[in-house]
């Protein structure tokens, strides 16, 4: 059995005295809202916290905010909450159903939306013990210095698995952050970083208080996941749309996000470009669909075969775009 590692456990009462601890504990000091992924990741020695900052008893962090301009979330809200809240799944139905699908009703109680957002990167060679990490030779996210997915990489490969994230840079959400500097507002999109170890645009005493997603009203928005298992199971592909159409079916805008394919969710341009002034019809949605498969380029590091994960990405692509069109 894998036991979590000894550490000093601190309940803050309020933002600011949160992000205090943090400052003061420095990066030997972690967050903690629901530990879903936090603990198994300490069990396994992937992360040595001498401190953990509890985040349950920030109430600022637990609510919810609809008006006419948008939805803001509260970090500490939980998944199942997101997937589950009526408005949610009226107004932003793709982030109702990423929310849903992620692991187990158990762990979706659990854990958070804030924590999903910044869920940190996976890899084959790297979510393993640390008695088998110590046997090969460790990886460069965590104590070595080779990239074992690719071994002449400079950069660590391990890839974003957050359900929630490609929906949030589809939905072109802003991200608020609180640290030992004060506050900031980033775009969803310029949060992730194409690096497994530096995955994240924030500092180690910031703090993700809320998500703001701004109204999409007339929007039509789509999220698929592809896993082994119905659930559980991380994504090895993920694709969330959004597309807007005008009263003659001709597409206004369109975003399009690729999830598990790198180390961030990347947009797929080319095919939203495709999309934009056209009227959808099967033919441009599976041109689109081929554009947006390019960006997929599977690494060993995750669960199916290359040439599986690669031929699913054109597929998932098309069917994310019937499914935000009704088809």
């Amino acid at each position: 059995m894998l036991r979590l590692p000894p550490f000093e456990y601190y309940t803050p009462q309020n933002i600011t005295e949160a992000v205090s601890l943090k400052a003061r504990f420095g990066e030997n000091s972690m967050y903690s809202a629901g530990g879903t992924d936090l603990y198994p990741n300490m069990k396994r020695k992937q992360c040595t916290p001498n401190t953990l900052i509890g985040l349950n008893e920030l109430k600022e962090l637990s609510t919810i905010n609809i008006d006419d301009d948008g939805i803001s979330l509260g970090s500490g809200i939980s998944l199942n909450e997101v997937a589950n809240h009526p408005q949610i799944q009226k107004l932003c139905p793709a982030l109702s159903k990423a929310a849903s699908l992620v692991s187990a009703p158990q762990l979706r109680n659990m854990g958070t939306i804030g924590g999903n957002l910044c869920l940190d990167t996976r890899c084959t060679y790297y979510n393993q013990t640390y008695p088998w990490r110590k046997a090969l030779g460790f990886c460069l996210k965590k104590d070595g210095d080779i990239c074992w997915v690719a071994r002449s990489s400079p950069v660590c490969l391990a890839i974003s698995s957050s359900d929630c994230a490609p929906v949030a840079v589809a939905l072109n959400a802003e991200f608020h952050l609180t640290g030992e500097n004060g506050q900031r507002i980033t775009a969803a999109e310029e949060f992730y970083l194409n690096d497994g170890i530096s995955f994240l645009n924030k500092t180690h005493d910031e703090l993700l208080v809320s998500i703001r997603i701004p109204s999409h009203e007339g929007w039509l928005m789509g999220y698929k996941k592809l896993r082994r298992r119905d659930s559980i199971d991380f994504p090895v592909l993920s694709v969330a749309t959004a597309l807007h159409l005008d009263k003659a079916g001709f597409c206004k805008n369109a975003r399009i996000v690729l999830g598990a394919v790198a180390s961030c969710p990347q947009r797929a341009l080319q095919a939203e470009t495709l999309l934009k002034g056209e009227k959808p019809n099967a033919e441009l949605i599976e041109t689109s669909a081929i554009a947006a498969a390019k960006l997929a380029k599977p690494m060993d590091n995750t669960d199916m075969t290359l040439g599986y994960r690669k031929k699913m990405a054109a597929n998932f692509v098309k069917e994310a775009i019937n499914e935000a069109l009704g088809q």
